[in-house]
């Protein structure tokens, strides 16, 4: 039930997603200590400031998104979502776990760091679809857009808090200690989908299951001008842009200097743009592609006033406009994609989103990062500005064709492509 007048916050009139924010909020936490302390690992414990090898990390952590696609999707369309949810956030607990022993023993070592993540990733990537389109069961379409800002709100909320707190944690108690609490964290959201109550959620219809799912969803999108038009975007900003664990970290280590507090700061200062550009989202009942490009264009001017930061604070305001931008743009493209799909394939088309969003990061992140050891932390910064305007150039390039064709009349708008 809708509370009247709630606006930004309406979702939280059902409970069941209050008990699901509650639960996740918590959880994601402990996931930003876990991505502050791990790259902290890598670059200042296990290798000498190696970008590269903070590159390897996210390419095995976020790889599978993309490889296992045929199966990541079948999985959110044919599968009891609230059960398999249960699962991969079981694993990902224990995981953080093994990782957190390994370190706090003091026997971790590079190698391990990286089939972890790569474990890590595996779990995620059947996560990850099924997560978003499980919000759809909890609130319906009606509340879909605000439930999804909201849900971005709590998690980079989480990242104004996990990064701080793991940056203490690091310098009081050591790394490993980070790993468990995330691995604590999870009891959280476990516990809140235990306690959903059942009869009331809203399951979307299950597709039937048949050979060739998957490729039925691929031919559904390459069938969709708007739906391509986001995966093209999504490729280029999540293969070249969202390296954040790189630029932050070079750029809080090789260029000012700073301690691990200082590190996690400037994670959480780029949570401050983050929850505003959700908080902005939440509160708005039409997402277009005006939005998209609009994140775009902002995203590549935050990367490109990092990439010229003089200071350390100057540098972490520059955060905290890239955030915004970040948060616009990836909110309207789930926002978007969600709502213009039909829900039988909701699961296949948000695991596609999800596996080119992600997916490119093997590509992208190894070279971010040997930009970064090769010719200083700003130039990698370039290469995310980069792909920012060249995002934009695409979200340009596909309104002036509605445009055209709106003009002429000699073809139909793509549906929920509106420019406002």
């Amino acid at each position: 039930m809708r509370i009247p007048g709630a606006g930004v916050f309406r979702s939280l009139g059902n409970s069941n997603y209050r008990l699901w924010a509650v639960g996740a909020f918590v959880s994601n936490i402990g996931t930003w200590m876990q991505r502050v302390a791990q790259d902290w690992l890598v670059l200042t414990e296990l290798t000498h400031h190696s970008a590269s090898a903070v590159g390897v990390v996210m390419a095995l952590q976020f790889g599978p998104q993309l490889l296992l696609l045929p199966w990541t999707g079948f999985a959110a369309d044919h599968f009891n979502q609230r059960k398999l949810l249960i699962a991969t956030q079981a694993a990902m607990g224990a995981l953080a776990l093994v990782l957190g022993g390994l370190t706090v023993a003091g026997v971790v070592q590079l190698w391990q760091v990286y089939v972890l993540a790569l474990l890590q990733g595996c779990a995620a990537a059947f996560d990850a679809p099924v997560r978003q389109t499980f919000v759809g069961e909890l609130v319906g379409d009606e509340d879909l857009p605000n439930a999804v800002a909201l849900n971005s709100t709590s998690f980079n909320a989480a990242r104004m808090i996990g990064p701080a707190v793991a940056g203490l944690t690091i310098a009081a108690i050591g790394t490993g200690w980070a790993f468990v609490l995330n691995g604590a964290s999870f009891v959280a959201v476990l516990i809140s989908l235990a306690r959903l109550r059942v009869a009331d959620l809203r399951p979307s219809a299950r597709a039937a299951r048949a050979k060739g799912s998957f490729r039925e969803g691929t031919r559904y999108v390459w069938g969709r001008p708007d739906l391509r038009t986001i995966l093209v975007m999504l490729f280029l900003i999540g293969t070249f842009g969202l390296n954040f664990p790189i630029f932050t970290s070079t750029m809080a280590v090789g260029v000012f200097h700073a301690d691990a507090r200082g590190f996690g700061l400037l994670s959480s200062m780029m949570a401050i743009g983050t929850v505003s550009g959700a908080l902005i989202a939440a509160g708005r009942d039409k997402i277009g592609f005006g939005s998209l490009l609009l994140g775009a264009g902002v995203f590549g001017t935050g990367c490109t006033l990092g990439a010229f930061a003089p200071s350390y604070w100057l540098f972490a305001g520059a955060l905290v406009v890239t955030g915004v931008a970040a948060l616009t743009f990836t909110n309207a493209t789930n926002s978007l994609m969600q709502l213009s799909t039909a829900p039988s394939m909701r699961g296949r088309v948000m695991a596609l989103r999800i596996g080119i969003g992600l997916g490119g990061t093997p590509v992208g992140a190894p070279i971010v990062g040997w930009v970064a050891d090769s010719f200083g932390p700003r130039w990698a910064l370039g290469v995310g500005a980069a792909s920012g305007f060249a995002a934009a150039v695409v979200a340009a390039g596909f309104l002036l064709r509605q445009s055209g064709r709106a003009e002429a009349g000699s073809g139909d708008p793509a549906p929920n492509s509106d420019p406002t």
